[in-house]
């Protein structure tokens, strides 16, 4: 969750270090902090609050120093106060340390360093870090490191500096995300690409257990038991203007406009031209895919909403039984596997905590794995037998949006390929949806283009205090997303519910003027959805509905309607989405709330 970054270079490396938190801050904004090796002695500045706190206390100094860490941290043990902001130091202030992850042995440890006189000044499970680095720094920093590891039970990554070796930093990571940038006479550590992206975008993904040395002519890589190590060095295809607004007023409505790109590069030379699927660079051949008898997929948040929509995609096109789990609890409940079961993973980042859990647990149980992640080298893509990539681009807003739009177009075009391989569907069929979803991305450009209401509906119901959604089938899996959208950057209690299931219950909730928000695009389910839609005018509650243009009959039943381009209901759920994302991002920016920063919130999630 939290951000790092490091650097050993032969320039000033404050504004470097400081510049890559900034792009980093997404990953949390409790407290933040930078140590500098000056002149032999480690100078560390920490702030609470988001980076113009931490911009703030350091001040423009012009510090020469030209090895550093800073870090923005998302708070899991102790509070967001001063004392628990990293960089930690050890007793000697000689080491000093910055963490992203948890150490979940950390309470033992630190009973056990302080019975050996060790002193504590915070509450997090981080310090005891830079603690155990100072029981073995006599042998030098990297191999102080690679003892430390010893001791430590968790998933983190972290990166330590030495006052006595003021040329290096060295980092480390076990199942939470760290990568080095390779410059030109300088070197880089990041939790994520954007950090270093101003100064190269040349990269090494890291494995666990690396330990890397970095100085400003290069990195040296070893593993826990110090024997040499050789990682690939990889150009990423972004530049630096992907993290930067771009004339847009925030990150979130700049990554909205960008669906149209996002879907289209996403489609890329895998949707030909007959709209027949190609997905041969997965390497998921069809006589694999004529083989499963079933599929579990497994995500958290919006990837979990991304792979509800196409579930009913797949059961439908493909006729393969799927079973879609929260991750964090997909693990718990001892499911079964086989090989004929394929596991999907979706995780937008490639390093969330839970999703990469139980696609080891699937592994190790036989079953094939497949990643549907945004970012390579991820560790989703070393822990995945196939990786389905989706190409959307940077994305820096917290509230994923293009992400998830072009993780829906992603898993369609499995949908379809599994289809055309179990020959369960007419191929003219299946090439006419290949057609319409190629055209999908122009369909978004111009629904984002056109005039909408969406404004003056956010301007009327922004001070509400409950919002109901509600749906049928795909676009029950849309409510609940726009409905997260909602709830993510404008606080207001938000649920989601399959309108079938509106009268068991959150009916009650119901009173005049309520607004109610309904997916009702032309799927087959729309007949039963208007029956619900009465039910909710009988209540007095405002009815603001997405629908499908040329619907005459939504708009004698609504107070509102969002109109969307007419295509295939299976591929409605790309286009629905969208008003809503509009609509949560127009009633937090009324009530005066950061989009891109919502309150105890980060963008990805790397601790269970």
């Amino acid at each position: 969750m939290c951000g790092i970054v490091g650097y050993a270079g032969r320039r000033p490396g404050k504004p470097i270090i400081l510049d890559g938190l900034r792009r980093l801050e997404y990953r949390g904004y409790d407290s933040a902090g930078i140590v500098l090796i000056e002149d032999g002695v480690l100078q560390t500045t920490r702030a609470v609050g988001n980076l113009d706190a931490l911009y703030a206390a350091a001040g423009a100094n012009g510090s020469q120093a030209t090895v550093g860490l800073g870090h923005t941290r998302w708070a899991t043990h102790g509070r967001p106060n001063h004392e628990n902001a990293h960089p930690h130091d050890d007793c000697s202030g000689r080491v000093s340390i910055v963490l992203n992850g948890i150490v979940e042995n950390y309470k033992e440890l630190r009973a056990e360093l302080g019975a050996r006189g060790h002193v504590f000044k915070s509450e997090t499970d981080a310090e005891v870090v830079a603690h155990l680095i100072e029981e073995h720094i006599g042998d030098g920093l990297t191999a102080a490191v690679r003892a430390t590891l010893a001791s430590l039970d968790g998933h983190y990554a972290f990166c330590a500096l030495s006052a006595d070796e003021p040329g290096i930093v060295v980092g480390t990571r076990d199942e939470c995300p760290l990568v080095v940038g390779v410059g030109e006479g300088e070197m880089f550590f990041a939790s994520a690409i954007p950090a270093f992206l101003t100064h190269t975008s040349t990269i090494i993904a890291l494995e666990d257990g690396d330990v890397v040395t970095l100085r400003a002519e290069g990195a040296q890589i070893c593993d826990v038991a110090g024997q040499p190590l050789v990682r690939e060095q990889t150009v990423v295809p972004w530049d630096d203007d992907a993290a930067e607004k771009g004339g847009y007023e925030t990150f979130m409505l700049k990554e909205i406009h960008e669906q149209p790109a996002a879907l289209r590069d996403t489609l890329a030379g895998r949707l030909r031209e007959d709209g027949v699927v190609d997905l041969s660079e997965v390497g998921l051949d069809d006589e694999m895919l004529r083989r499963l008898r079933r599929i579990f997929i497994v995500a958290c948040g919006t990837s979990y909403h991304a792979g509800l929509i196409v579930s009913y995609a797949i059961e439908q096109l493909a006729r393969v039984p799927v079973q879609i789990d929260v991750a964090s609890e997909f693990r718990y409940r001892e499911p079964v596997f086989g090989a004929d079961t394929l596991v999907i993973g979706i995780t937008q980042s490639g390093e969330t905590a839970d999703t990469l859990a139980a696609m080891r647990l699937a592994r190790a149980a036989g079953s094939p794995v497949l990643a549907v992640t945004n970012l390579m080298g991820s560790q989703a893509t070393r822990e995945a037998d196939y990786v389905l990539y989706t190409r959307a681009g940077l994305e820096i807003g917290v509230a994923a949006t293009k992400t998830h739009t072009a993780q829906v177009a992603a898993l369609l075009l499995l949908a379809l390929r599994l289809a055309w391989a179990r020959g369960v569907m007419p191929e003219a069929e299946l090439k006419r949806l290949g057609h319409e979803l190629r055209a999908v991305p122009e369909q978004v450009e111009q629904l984002l283009a056109r005039p909408s209401a969406i404004e003056e509906i956010a301007r009327r119901y922004h001070d509400e205090r409950f919002f109901l959604y509600l749906g049928r089938g795909m676009g029950f899996a849309v409510c609940l997303e726009g409905a997260l959208k909602l709830k993510e950057i404008s606080y207001i209690p938000t649920e989601a519910y399959a309108a079938g299931e509106m009268k068991h219950g959150p009916i009650a909730l119901l009173d005049k003027e309520s607004p109610v928000v309904v997916v009702a695009d032309d799927s087959p389910v729309f007949p039963k959805l208007v029956s619900n839609i009465e039910e909710v005018r009988a209540r007095g509650a405002d009815v603001i509905a997405v629908a499908t243009d040329g619907n005459e009959a939504i708009g004698e039943l609504s107070r509102d309607v969002l109109w969307v381009p007419k295509c295939d209901h299976h591929l409605a759920p790309i286009l629905t989405v969208i008003p809503l994302q509009l609509l949560a991002y127009h009633i937090a920016g009324m009530k005066g709330l950061n989009v891109d920063q919502p309150r105890n919130l980060a963008k990805t999630v790397t601790v269970e």
